[in-house]
């Protein structure tokens, strides 16, 4: 019985929460692909900066980097991650085309730093959309508060966008309004719809450990506020992506901007290492895994009767829990800085890891020359 297909089979894409070259060079990424139902991926620069530091897989490449006079960290950092990003999308090609454009994707983030610098944001996704140069590659905004007209304008234009760092229902609200007034602007200016994607990411297992340490021990709300909050959030979706204003667009092609569950790794070892995989099933949803999750739930997972979601008892969970105390709208608006601020460690440590290598590279070139 292979578990990941029923889970792919009950409307679940299955997209790995990791990318590296270690994982394309040795066909290990082909292989999850064909064998374990991997309909997708997705990078940041933590991803990254673990992949880059942990291995010699790039020293070649970097250095024919340095060769041709790039100096800049954050350039060859690009000219390293893009690559792996161009190849792990033309292998998830074929799923692309199979699905008729509605999944196969790879996902590659704008560098945190621009995080709350709207324009910034704008060009920079453009042109790393530009360089990449394929329809099933999805570019990383967050939805911070600049982050929302980025993802207007860059819709508009015709960019497919991966929205992340996100936890609020407030604040998803808003991000599918941005999608939907990027659609309608370019309805209004005569592009098509049709061929245009774009997922939600909705943070999980970090809203669990910050409601838990709030919670008193034994309490049945723990390891459950989180799931709820996701349930809520695909209560919406359903909700919006069925409305009138939608439908126009239906009719025009245009793709609903499906949600996605990321940060399904459990975090308490005292819960269930699929916890977030069996909670959150249903059609249209994508979970992204980390490799760990992926493979515990191929070995004892259980999809049970498909539909895991029931918005009354996600309704009911977050009124109990905000009764004692559990401040959603605090601990998401505190998880967004967090990420944003995680992420800006983990890339200004990218940048340093790849200055060190650069480094490292031109000792041994020296070396080899004498």
């Amino acid at each position: 019985m292979n578990r990941l297909q029923e889970l792919h089979d009950a409307g679940v894409s299955i997209w790995l929460d990791t990318l590296s070259r270690e994982l394309l060079d040795s066909g290990e990424f082909e292989a999850l692909i064909r064998d374990q139902a991997v309909t997708g991926a997705t990078s940041n620069p933590t991803i990254f900066a673990k992949a880059i530091t942990g291995s010699d897989s790039y020293d070649e490449q970097l250095r024919a980097a340095v060769d041709t006079g790039i100096r800049d960290p954050q350039e060859l950092f690009f000219e390293l991650a893009l690559d792996d990003v161009g190849r792990a999308a033309d292998l998830l090609r074929p799923t692309y085309d199979a699905s008729g454009g509605r999944d196969g994707f790879l996902s590659f983030e704008c560098t945190p730093d621009l995080a709350d610098d709207t324009e910034g944001t704008i060009e920079q996704a453009l042109e790393l959309w530009r360089r990449l140069a394929r329809p099933n590659v999805l570019i990383k905004v967050p939805a911070t508060e600049a982050g929302i007209p980025a993802i207007e304008g860059l819709t508009a234009g015709g960019v497919n966008v991966n929205i992340t760092l996100l936890f609020s229902l407030a604040r998803y609200e808003r991000v599918v309004d941005a999608y939907i007034t990027g659609l309608e602007r370019r309805v209004a200016a005569g592009e098509p719809v049709g061929e245009l994607a774009s997922v939600a990411s909705f943070f999980v297992s970090r809203v669990d450990a910050k409601a838990d340490a709030l919670l008193p021990e034994g309490s049945d709300l723990r390891g459950r506020v989180a799931v709820a909050n996701a349930h809520s959030a695909y209560a919406r979706y359903r909700e919006r992506f069925a409305d009138d204003r939608w439908r126009a667009l239906s009719a025009l092609g245009a793709r609903p901007q499906r949600p996605l569950w990321a940060s399904t790794g459990t975090k308490d070892p005292t819960y269930s290492d699929v916890l977030y995989i069996e909670g959150l099933i249903a059609p249209d949803v994508i979970n992204t895994m980390p490799e760990p999750t992926l493979l515990a739930f191929a070995d004892h997972g259980n999809v049970g009767s498909g539909l895991s979601i029931d918005p009354a008892v996600a309704e009911e969970t977050l009124r109990r829990a905000d009764e004692v105390g559990i401040d959603l709208d605090a601990i998401t608006a505190q998880l967004e800085r967090d990420g944003v601020s995680a992420f800006c460690d983990s890339y200004h440590q990218l940048l340093a890891c790849v200055e060190a290598k650069v480094a490292q590279v031109r000792t041994a070139a020296a070396q080899t020359q004498t």
